[in-house]
């Protein structure tokens, strides 16, 4: 089990030193994670508002998404972007709070807002964080900017209250139990997929993204279908998508017996074929799903979430309960289990390992469709998000025990939750990396994961 572990984040750690695009969640030109630090006012996003026809290469330039300490947008702020003191040009925040200003080349500039024009009760978290400066922008890129906002006096110039440590707990609580149940939903299907096959699937992200991508094609001109709907075709959509794959591809493979390390070659090729596929298709834009975009966060007392929040958490963790259900009581379900513990004594007892399989493709890709239009709709859809969540999703997978659906559940939330926990005294663009190490330090004690079985190597 420990040679297997090393030889898994071996291969990791070199695809992600060789694929191009691999950003880190907190790089320039990436939106922050999924669920960001309530308090935290602006996350700056890349999103495009509907209606408007811009060349896929644009110019470079300024943009951003403002929100405040309740996570709502604040629209009609005024933002001016200057260089070397000379003015650039400005924009006003739209509905959603975002905001966009062209630039005339790469360079280093400031960005401003009036704080007088802040809501009553926000103010810049700290003195003069009402002013951005040495932004960085270089050569084709649309530079994203924070601005850091939390409750207090807006005339007063700074942030004179806030929400107390206990109370930033449980709304951390709150948003990592949310993302983790999104990385859950995504994460069963791999570990499924690695218990009855062996193979790590380095495409399992693009479908996540395929998923989202499809029910944003769905959801908008000429269909318009309701996003639910859209959600469920997307869904079947991603599933059929993997079956077709394990079909043309694996099945083939697995009946000439390619090694590992072939099959895990070509699941990179192929990660890197639909992510440019929906490159393509969807452009480099940022995009959100209208239905759900702006909402007004209930106070439920110990904390504060919006409907679609809710709904996702809640969605998410009935397709968890429904999953438990099938691999525990159907007749599919043990047969998946019974081809995760041993292939050959399966097919030794009469159980076609062969459909087995393609089940689980099946039932992965849906998991992962499914999961992408949830993860859409608490950020946005742009073709990365899926490449983005997958080291989280292989974490939950390593950490919860290799082959596990049940450990890919836990490992999952204890990745949310520790992501979220550690933005209480860690800039929040750092929360993957404390995931990561959480899983790292966890491996070092119990190699096998926590609900993994200790196996004898050699």
């Amino acid at each position: 089990m420990r040679a297997r572990v090393m030889s898994l984040f071996a291969a990791l750690l070199l695809t992600v030193m060789l694929v191009p695009g691999a950003a880190a969640v907190g790089a320039n030109n990436s939106p922050p994670p999924p669920a960001a630090v309530p308090s935290a006012a602006v996350l700056a996003q890349g999103d495009s508002t509907e209606g408007t026809e811009e060349p896929e290469e644009a110019a470079e330039s300024l943009r951003g998404s403002i929100r405040g300490p309740d996570r709502q947008p604040i629209p009609g702020l005024t933002i001016r972007v200057t260089q070397d003191d000379a003015e650039i040009g400005t924009a006003t925040t739209d509905d959603n709070g975002q905001w966009e200003v062209p630039l005339p080349g790469p360079g280093t500039y400031s960005v401003s807002l009036d704080p007088a024009e802040l809501p009553e009760g926000v103010a810049p978290r700290a003195e003069g964080g009402e002013t951005v400066t040495g932004v960085v922008v270089r050569p084709g890129a649309n530079q994203g900017v924070i601005f850091q906002l939390a409750a207090g006096d807006s005339e007063g110039g700074g942030a004179s209250t806030g929400p107390s440590f206990l109370d930033r707990f449980i709304q951390l609580t709150v948003e990592g139990i949310k993302f983790g149940a999104i990385i859950a939903i995504t994460a069963v299907g791999l570990s499924l997929v690695f218990g009855t096959t062996r193979l790590i699937n380095f495409a399992h992200g693009e479908f996540v993204t395929f998923g989202a991508v499809m029910a944003f094609f769905l959801s908008v001109s000429p269909l318009n279908l309701p996003l639910l709907v859209a959600a469920l075709i997307a869904m079947l959509l991603t599933a059929a998508l993997a079956g077709l794959l394990d079909l043309a591809v694996w099945r083939p493979m697995r009946h000439k017996s390619a090694g590992l390390i072939q099959q895990f070659i070509v699941a990179i090729g192929l990660a890197l074929v639909i992510r440019h596929v929906l490159l393509v298709l969807f452009g480099s834009r940022r995009r959100g799903y209208d239905q759900y975009n702006v909402q007004t966060a209930m106070d439920l007392g110990l904390f504060r979430i919006t409907p679609r929040d809710l709904a996702v958490t809640l969605i998410a963790f009935a397709i968890m309960a429904l999953v438990a259900f099938m691999l525990q009581r159907t007749r599919i379900g043990k047969a998946m289990r019974a081809v995760n513990d041993n292939v050959d004594l399966a097919s030794a007892s009469g159980i076609n390992v062969e459909r087995v399989v393609l089940m689980v493709w099946v039932l992965g890709g849906a998991l992962a469709g499914i999961g992408g239009v949830m993860l859409g709709v608490t950020q946005t859809v742009f073709t990365d998000m899926g490449f983005q969540l997958l080291l989280l999703m292989f974490a939950a997978v390593i950490l919860g025990g290799l082959g596990s659906a049940y450990g890919a559940m836990i490992g999952a939330l204890v990745i949310g939750l520790v992501a979220q926990y550690s933005t209480l005294w860690f800039p929040s663009s750092l929360q993957n990396m404390w995931a990561l190490l959480v899983m790292i330090l966890v491996l070092l004690f119990r190699p096998q994961g926590i609900l993994g079985r200790r196996e004898r190597v050699g």
